[in-house]
């Protein structure tokens, strides 16, 4: 049974943040570690950051935009997806089709990235016709459902939050690893801001009561992602990778 593990989540191909959240990560002697999606699309490093991720073996699930990447003809692609579906290889595409959308870690939790049967739903948020807001508890409890695992971990909306349910179930959201705001207009136009360019990530650690979560923000050289996104035309990702607002 595994007593301690790493989530990342919303890579989004920036592998300068994923390579400092890694040293992070071995450094404090962690073995395990878990994807929760969206680990290319962007206009940053997408070949290179399926090579580290790779070779890492690391237990991954699909998010939406690797469900895009694989099913979307390349002409119906958003910008993002369509940067990363002409960088990556033949086998890395063939590697982001082995991962599925959700998985059980151990007996008792669950990694998806949305919601267990949704990846374009937030779990931890919802969207009004005024932007986004936290979710409610009934809200939460309505988008797990039955899941009968005690931590439930989902990414997406790239905003560490964490609510524990009345019945004890504990859902988190770890945060972007590579992603600091971001706009976006599925369901009604609303934007995400962490409001620092740290790359974030979180450590979970079976206890007593339960699951401790520790939720981790680590600097690297954003500087140099922002360059990268500004050379492929992208200065609203530099702006959100410099400050982490839009």
């Amino acid at each position: 049974m595994i007593q301690q593990f790493a989530a990342l989540a919303d890579i989004h191909g920036n592998l300068t943040a994923l390579d400092a959240v890694i040293a992070d990560v071995e450094r404090r002697g962690i073995a395990t570690v878990v994807l929760l999606g969206d680990l290319l699309s962007g206009p940053l490093q997408p070949r290179e950051t399926a090579d580290r991720l790779m070779s890492l073996g690391a237990i991954a699930i699909a998010g939406n935009h690797e469900r895009q990447l694989l099913q979307y003809a390349r002409d119906k692609m958003g910008a993002s997806d369509g940067f990363a579906a002409d960088a990556i290889t033949p086998a890395q595409r063939a590697w982001l089709a082995t991962l599925p959308p959700t998985y059980q870690l151990d007996h008792d939790v669950l990694l998806c990235h949305g919601t267990p049967t949704d990846d374009l739903t937030y779990l931890l948020e919802t969207i009004v016709p005024t932007g986004v807001r936290p979710a409610t508890h009934d809200e939460v409890a309505a988008r797990v459902g039955a899941c009968d695992a005690r931590l439930i971990l989902c990414g997406h909306s790239h905003q560490p939050r964490m609510r524990r349910l009345d019945d004890g179930r504990l859902v988190v959201n770890p945060g972007s690893v590579g992603l600091q705001a971001y706009e976006d207009d599925h369901v009604y136009p609303h934007t995400a801001e962490t409001g620092s360019p740290h790359a974030r990530y979180a450590i979970f650690t079976r206890g007593e009561s339960g699951w401790l979560v520790d939720f981790i923000a680590v600097p690297y050289a954003w500087n140099d992602e922002a360059r990268i996104a500004e050379s492929n035309g992208r200065s609203d990702w530099a702006m959100a990778l410099r400050t982490g607002r839009v």
